[in-house]
């Protein structure tokens, strides 16, 4: 009796790239492909049995009728997220390089609405991130009514800390402090993100100012941990530090993988990004 052979299922093609070392797989869904399931994001950002990322992006169909495409981020512990400042850009390289579009201005859909990009040109876009919301329940906030210049949470009996909140598209916390070389990251981030104020985690940012024009910033993600850069984080930080009147509308974000360009025009206005891409390699993931 003849064994049949199991039927080997195609492998799946991706893109590595990074955006100032925030690093991603991106896939090709647009021919409607099922998007990654949770096992799979965490198979894929394995550090050491899969390729290593921060993030999966899925590249599809466009949901509106002007945009070149649609992109969907998903954290390497397989939850999804709503927005990736950095994520944008490289869809944007990753089409711009696909052939899906020749203009030097074009639109992309997010889970959060449709953004307006600019090639900046040496790998580099502009993208505008929509305007951030300072609302407690828009952010979401739990147990504040009313939106603050700055928030104070006790954290547990040896941690209190005072914050501000915003989404720019993803719950933001940012902390400002004197010196983000000497604050523990990890702990910090990770007493926040479990507090019932925060009822979807959050991302939480600590921002040290250098001038009006400057500042340094690390950022601890939901889903993923300390990561090289965070683009909607660093939207958040110049957004929170901008309202509060320690940086102009203009500011370089100086992030351990490299400088991202924030400008935020007025409180009623989109907040842009703007920063490098990079292609790392190609590859075939063996399902």
């Amino acid at each position: 009796m003849a064994v049949r052979s199991p039927a080997r299922v195609p492998a799946l093609r991706f893109s590595k790239m990074h955006g100032a070392g925030n690093d991603f797989v991106v896939l090709d869904l647009r021919a409607g492909t099922a998007p990654p399931s949770p096992d799979l994001c965490r198979a894929l950002a394995d550090r050491h049995t899969g390729v290593g990322c921060d993030q999966i992006l899925t590249v599809e169909a466009p949901a509106s009728a002007g945009s070149v495409a649609a992109y969907r981020i998903w954290n390497a512990d397989g939850s999804p997220s709503q927005q990736c400042g950095n994520g944008a850009r490289c869809v944007a390289a990753w089409l711009v390089r696909d052939g899906a579009t020749d203009s030097t201005a074009f639109e992309l859909d997010s889970p959060t609405g449709t953004h307006a990009v600019e090639v900046l040109g040496d790998g580099r876009y502009r993208v505008a991130m929509g305007v951030p919301e300072f609302t407690p329940s828009k952010i979401p906030l739990a147990g504040f009514a009313a939106e603050r210049d700055e928030y104070d949470l006790p954290l547990d009996e040896d941690l209190r800390l005072r914050f501000g909140a915003v989404s720019t598209g993803n719950p933001h916390a940012v902390v400002e402090v004197a010196d983000v070389d000497g604050i523990p990251v990890s702990r910090y981030g990770s007493a926040l993100q479990q507090s019932p104020a925060f009822p979807e985690s959050a991302n939480v940012g600590f921002a040290q100012v250098v001038t009006r024009e400057r500042i340094r910033l690390r950022v601890f993600e939901r889903g993923v941990g300390e990561t090289l850069a965070c683009g909607s984080g660093a939207c958040a930080a110049v957004a929170v530090l901008a309202r509060r009147g320690r940086v102009d509308r203009d500011v370089t974000v100086s992030l351990p993988g490299g400088d991202l360009r924030i400008a935020w025009p007025g409180d009623d206005a989109q907040i842009l990004m703007a920063g490098p891409t990079a292609f790392v390699f190609e590859g075939e993931w063996l399902q």
